[in-house]
Order: structure tokens, then C-alpha cells, then sequence
């Protein structure tokens, strides 16, 4: 039986490629209307795994899903990167462009491009990359910023590839399930602490990485929500949750935190 993968749709988003590029087509595509309809789908077990985004190498963290991670008991099981090249498309290349529609994000980061090639253009802002994508289908003269997911499914034709105004752009997307992986020998392992709202606590937090040579590989932090003004870090790094030195990093952390929730340990996303 094909296992069944919750996304952030419609089809034809980013999050759709990143479940092809992980799970290939050996699954069923489960498309969400958000975020938090990925997070419910899988922890009810209605699919067996759900994959969100978690942050843009320029628009930076996603926090919608940092802050349903806090209170999750989803483990993360692996990641995907996505490299995100954006690509002007239209139902035919006899129509002159006079809108361009994309999501907000989308538009921002074509936002050169567009002044130089299209300065006259009408832009829409529009909930999803897809729902564009389906908008173009329909309007003449309207040309959707999407990815090539999207011309495929919408049989659009590519006025112009890669239009990005910045060349490294990429979204990392993290894999959820209701079961913990086994170490690969090439792992990362990410939690959330909570510490002492007091002087020197951040610091008491990352010496035994140090002292232990664990490398982290990103820290952030974002608000507790629970009371005001106290914050929660989220940390990544290398190594499996059960490598010697990863439990030994775990003792020494109970002595200087106020808690740890263990996200999950998985593998490092490799591009083979």
C-alpha cells in the first residue's frame, strides 16, 4: 500500500516538488490549505507523513512552522532542499503581458526582473504560486511567476526560465512522521530548549557543544508563548540522538536548561 504524504498545496507548489524529490512517486499526494492542515493531517495519521517548510535561503525562517513544532509531538523523520527557480508562463506566447500575478513572496524575488522586463506590468498577488498558475490558465494577457511543476500540470507555455533575481535561492523542507529514524552515520539531530529567563543562559546552553565539538549547524530563537518576553531556541546539529556523544551532550544540557524537547534525528539532505 503506497504511503500517503501531506503537503501545502494546491499542486504545482514548491512543497509538492519537495514530496516528489523525497519520496519519488511511490506515495499518495495529500494537498493542504495550510500549514497547520499539514501538521493535523499527519499527527492524526490520516497521512503517514507530512512535509512543511521551515525556511528560504532569503525570506528566512517560516514561523508558522517553528511554532507548531513547540507544541507537536511529530518527530522529524528528514529534509528536503528545494532549489526555488521561478519562471514567467502564460496559456500562449501570442498574448501580450499585461499582468503578472504570483504569490507575494514570488513577486519579491523577481521583483528586478520584472522593472526591467516588464515595467509596465499589472502585479496581483495571489494566495499560492499555483493558484497563479491556474489564473493565467484562465485571463488572457495574464502571466503567472511559478515554478516548472506548475507548467507541467497547467500545460502553460515559459515565456521566460529563471527569472529569480537572486541565483542561490533554495527553501528547506522538513519531513514529519509519527515514528523516529534510525542513525545513517550521516545525521542531524534538532531540538527545542527552554531556558532560565536570566544572564549568561544562552551562554551555559552552548559550551557543552563546545566542549563536546558537536557542530551546530543553526541556532534561532522565537518567542516561548508563555509568558511575555521569554524565548525558546531552536538548534541544529550533527550527529544522531544515539551517538555516544549526542547522549553524553543530552546529560550535560538536563543541569543547564529548564527543559529539552528532542524535534527529531534524520538524515542530512544530500543533493544524490
Amino acid at each position: 500500500m503506497a504511503k500517503t504524504v501531506a503537503y501545502l498545496g494546491p499542486p504545482g507548489t514548491f512543497s509538492q516538488s519537495a514530496v516528489r524529490n523525497h519520496f519519488g512517486d511511490d506515495c499518495d499526494e495529500l494537498s493542504c490549505s495550510s500549514i497547520d492542515e499539514v501538521f493535523n493531517q499527519t499527527e492524526a495519521a490520516n497521512a503517514s507523513f507530512g512535509i512543511v517548510p521551515i525556511e528560504n535561503s532569503t525570506e528566512g525562517i517560516v514561523n508558522n512552522t517553528q511554532d507548531r513544532l513547540i507544541d507537536s509531538p511529530l518527530q522529524i523523520v528528514g529534509e528536503e532542499v528545494v532549489a526555488i527557480e521561478h519562471h514567467l508562463l502564460a496559456s500562449s506566447t501570442n498574448n501580450p503581458v499585461k499582468a503578472i500575478t504570483s504569490h507575494p513572496q514570488s513577486l519579491a524575488q523577481c521583483r528586478n526582473w520584472i522593472s526591467s522586463h516588464y515595467p509596465d506590468a499589472e502585479l496581483i498577488e495571489c494566495a499560492s504560486n499555483a493558484e497563479a498558475a491556474r489564473r493565467a490558465v484562465k485571463e488572457k494577457g495574464v502571466a503567472a511567476i511559478a515554478g516548472a511543476l506548475a507548467a507541467d500540470l497547467y500545460q502553460l507555455e515559459t515565456l521566460h526560465k529563471t527569472i529569480q533575481d537572486q541565483d542561490h535561492n533554495s527553501t528547506r523542507f522538513l519531513v514529519l512522521g509519527n515514528k523516529s529514524v534510525k542513525p545513517t552515520g550521516n545525521d542531524k539531530t534538532s531540538v527545542i530548549v527552554y531556558t532560565a529567563n536570566k544572564p549568561g543562559a544562552l551562554f551555559r546552553v552552548l559550551e557543552p557543544f563546545e566542549n563536546l565539538q558537536v557542530s551546530l549547524t543553526k541556532i534561532d530563537s522565537r518567542p516561548s508563548k508563555k509568558a511575555a518576553w521569554e524565548y525558546v531556541f531552536f538548534i541544529d546539529f550533527e550527529g544522531h540522538r544515539e551517538d555516544g556523544v549526542i547522549e553524553e551532550l543530552f546529560v550535560r544540557l538536563k543541569d543547564r536548561t529548564e527543559s529539552v524537547k528532542l524535534l527529531g534525528s534524520y538524515p542530512i539532505f544530500s543533493k544524490s
